[in-house]
C-alpha cells in the first residue's frame, strides 16, 4: 500500500510524518537490521540512530528527535512517542494470523449436549464433551479436547492440541496456544504413614477476557475454589501456574516461570524467564522479578527483585559485584591470616 495509506490507517498514532513530499509504495514490514527496499521498519530510540545510515528500508517509524537524520537520507518517516507500539499496529496492516471460516469438520466429536455459538470453526478430530458452552466466532483448531462443562467466550482461539479441562472458564478474545493445558489437576497430595493420599482437585480455573497462554503452559485447578488469571494477562511458553493462584490484570509472565500453589500476583506484574515463586507468596502491583529470581517471601508493590533468594535489585547488583571478586578476596584473606599467624608465633 502507499505510505500515505499506512499513515491514514494508523490515525492519531502517527503524530507526525514526512508527507506530502514522500509517498512510496510499501510492500511489507521488516526488522531494521534486515530491511529490504519497499519495506517499513522502525527505530525504537536514539541509541539506535546509527542504523539510519545503514538501513535500506523505504520508510521508518522513529522517535521525534530523529526526524532530521532520516530526512537527510530521503527516507519516508512517521514520528511517534512509542515507535514500537506503532510498528506493532503497522504489522497488523500487512499480516493477520490464520483464522479459518466458520465450519465444523466432519471428524470432530461433539456431544449433543454441547452448546455451539454462531460462526464457530471446529477442526478435524477436535473433541467437545457434554455441557460445554462455546461462544460466537470461536476458533477451535484440530485435536483440541474440551472436557465437560467448560465455557469458551466469544472470539477465543484454541490452537491445535491444547486441552481444556472440566469446568474451566475461558473469557472472550483469549488465545490458548498448542500444547497448553488449562484446568489440569493441581499437585495435591496429603502425607500419611502409608504414603501420599490424593486430594481430589474439585475446583476450577478461570481465564478472564483477553488472556493469552503460550505453548505447553499448564494452569492447574485447586482442590476447592478457583485459579484465576486476570484480564489481558499474557503468559509465555512453558510456564507453570499452580493450583489456587490468583493472577491480576495486565501481567506478563515469561517462559519457564513457575508459581507454586496459592501465589497471588497483583496487577501489572512482570515475571522474567525462569523466575520462581514459592507457596502462598504475594507479589504487589507493578512489581518486577528479573530472570531466575527465586522468590520465597512477599514482594512490595513496585519493587524490583533479583537473585536466589530474591532481594532488591540494587542490593543484588552490589552482591554480584562482590561475588565476582571472591577469588581475589579469598587470597587477601589467606595472606592476612598468614601474617596474623606469624605475629602470634613471635
Amino acid at each position: 500500500m502507499k505510505f500515505s495509506e499506512i499513515v491514514d490507517k494508523l490515525g492519531d498514532l502517527a503524530t507526525q510524518n514526512s508527507l506530502p513530499d514522500l509517498d512510496p509504495d510499501i510492500q511489507g514490514v521488516s526488522p531494521i537490521d534486515a530491511a529490504t527496499p519497499d519495506s517499513l521498519s522502525f527505530i525504537e530510540g536514539a541509541r539506535f540512530a546509527s542504523k539510519i545510515t545503514q538501513t535500506t528500508a523505504t520508510a521508518l517509524i522513529i522517535p521525534p528527535q530523529l526526524q532530521a537524520e532520516v530526512s537527510q537520507r530521503g527516507i519516508a518517516w512517521i514520528a511517534a512517542s512509542e515507535p514500537r507500539l506503532v510498528f506493532a499496529k503497522a504489522i497488523a496492516l500487512f499480516y493477520q494470523p490464520y483464522r479459518p471460516l466458520g465450519q465444523i469438520h466432519p471428524t470432530a466429536a461433539i456431544d449433543p449436549a454441547a452448546e455451539i455459538g454462531e460462526n464457530v470453526y471446529i477442526g478435524a478430530h477436535a473433541v467437545v464433551q457434554a455441557g460445554v458452552k462455546i461462544g460466537n466466532e470461536v476458533c477451535i483448531h484440530p485435536n483440541v479436547v474440551i472436557y465437560p462443562d467448560a465455557r469458551i467466550g466469544d472470539r477465543t482461539t484454541l490452537h491445535a492440541n491444547c486441552t481444556i479441562h472440566e469446568r474451566s472458564q475461558i473469557g472472550a478474545n483469549c488465545v490458548i496456544h498448542s500444547g497448553a493445558v488449562i484446568g489440569s489437576e493441581g499437585f495435591g497430595f496429603v502425607p500419611t504413614p502409608q504414603g501420599w493420599y490424593k486430594m481430589e482437585q474439585a475446583g476450577y480455573t478461570v481465564l478472564e477476557d483477553g488472556v493469552e497462554v503460550g505453548c505447553n503452559t499448564a494452569i492447574d485447578r485447586p482442590a476447592v475454589g478457583e485459579t484465576r488469571i486476570g484480564r489481558n494477562t499474557k503468559i509465555d511458553n512453558l510456564v507453570q501456574i499452580g493450583h489456587g493462584c490468583q493472577i491480576g490484570s495486565n501481567c506478563a509472565i515469561a517462559g519457564q516461570a513457575g508459581m507454586a500453589g496459592g501465589v497471588q500476583l497483583g496487577n501489572n506484574v512482570i515475571l522474567a524467564g525462569q523466575s520462581g515463586i514459592s507457596n502462598q507468596a504475594k507479589i504487589g502491583d507493578g512489581a518486577i522479578a528479573s530472570a531466575k529470581a527465586g522468590i520465597h517471601h512477599d514482594i512490595e508493590p513496585g519493587e524490583i527483585v533479583s537473585g536466589i533468594p530474591a532481594m532488591p535489585h540494587k542490593q543484588f547488583l552490589k552482591v554480584a559485584a562482590i561475588y565476582g571478586r571472591l577469588p581475589e578476596l579469598y587470597q587477601s584473606l589467606k595472606q592476612l591470616q598468614r601474617r596474623l599467624g606469624e605475629k602470634s608465633a613471635e
